[in-house]
């Protein structure tokens, strides 16, 4: 895994902030495809607790991406998804961070990897711009350059973008969280924190993220990184627990027979075209460049495209499952590629 040095030099310009936030877009949605391979290889009635902990991560990084789209249009920046540098061939990095991310279906392998992903900063530790060992590090840079070009140009000149193109709570009703509007220092804040600490659960060091649980509302949410810790451990976190006593809830369980063993890291190039798999693994990735399309529209001026996203979510879902039903010629079944496809060649 290449690893890159961490930066800890200021954002100190304006160009630079809006080049961080783009990253923080291709950041969020970098975890997409490994969340989305692990969901789509659950049963629901083998393993409703491992599809509601998956699921709703999922659901609060598409929150995460769009608050980070609201950020950069805040500063006057214009939100880029739908280009071939957002799908490089897995395994890839998380992008200008060191963390290597992989397609797998759901299981012990693919825990590790969430657990990396949603690691909390040690205490102390320090921002990173680039080569970040933890994605709060990163966001933590950020803050920094928002802070200082903020008292060095005034908040009306780093916030200069178009308040119509902020992407409204309307548009997330069914998930935890809040989708900050942005459009000042306090806001642009708030979504920060929104975003690392329902990863990380509080930046104090908690394991609650200050939300309550969707699918249980009698109880708080705990951050991704300990939703993912439960799974691991087999129990929940109740009220007193910390992040050195683990959880001491109620067990959960976790039943892996039902996983189909999907092909890790699956690419176009392993089957002849034509052939049944890279027929289905083609239409799944024109599916999926659709909604990176569709997203990008909605978060440069067209918000109402957000709700044809989610349809193509379902279609998704489906090609994805269909995918994991086809046995491979070496034991395993297919699964997703997430590869890019241009727009001209879009079905």
């Amino acid at each position: 895994m290449k690893h890159l040095e961490p930066q800890r030099t200021r954002i100190d310009t304006l160009e630079s902030l809006r080049e961080h936030l783009q990253w923080a877009i291709e950041l969020e949605h970098a975890t997409l495809p490994p969340y989305l391979c692990a969901l789509y290889s659950l049963d629901p009635e083998r393993n409703p607790e491992a599809v509601e902990v998956v699921g709703s991560v999922f659901v609060e990084e598409m929150l995460h991406l769009a608050l980070a789209a609201n950020l950069l249009n805040a500063v006057g920046g214009r939100p880029r998804l739908d280009t071939p540098g957002m799908l490089p061939p897995h395994p890839r990095p998380l992008p200008h961070g060191s963390l290597e991310l992989s397609l797998v279906p759901f299981g012990p392998q693919a825990l590790e990897m969430f657990l990396r992903i949603e690691q909390p900063a040690p205490p102390g530790a320090p921002a990173e711009a680039n080569g970040y060992e933890t994605i709060g590090q990163f966001y933590a840079a950020i803050e920094e350059g928002l802070r200082h070009l903020c008292e060095r140009l005034g908040e009306q000149a780093v916030f200069s973008g178009d308040p119509a193109r902020q992407v409204s709570a309307d548009h997330f009703r069914h998930t935890a969280g809040h989708l900050v509007q942005v459009g000042d220092l306090a806001s642009a804040l708030a979504a920060l924190e929104e975003i690392v600490e329902q990863g990380e659960g509080t930046a104090r060091g908690g394991v609650w993220d200050g939300d309550q649980d969707v699918f249980h509302p009698e109880r708080q949410e705990v951050g991704h990184y300990y939703r993912f810790q439960e799974l691991k451990l087999g129990r929940r976190y109740q009220r007193g627990d910390t992040p050195q006593s683990g959880p001491t809830g109620e067990a959960i369980q976790v039943n892996l027979t039902g996983v189909p063993p999907m092909r890790r890291n699956p690419r176009l190039s392993d089957h002849e075209p034509g052939s049944a798999i890279r027929t289905a693994q083609e239409e799944f990735n024109h599916t999926y460049c659709t909604l990176l399309s569709q997203l990008e529209q909605a978060f440069n001026g067209s918000p109402k495209l957000l709700g044809a996203a989610t349809g193509t979510m379902y279609a998704l879902k489906g090609q994805a499952q269909a995918l994991m039903r086809m046995p491979d010629e070496d034991g395993t079944t297919a699964g997703p590629t997430f590869e890019y496809v241009p727009p001209e060649l879009r079905r």
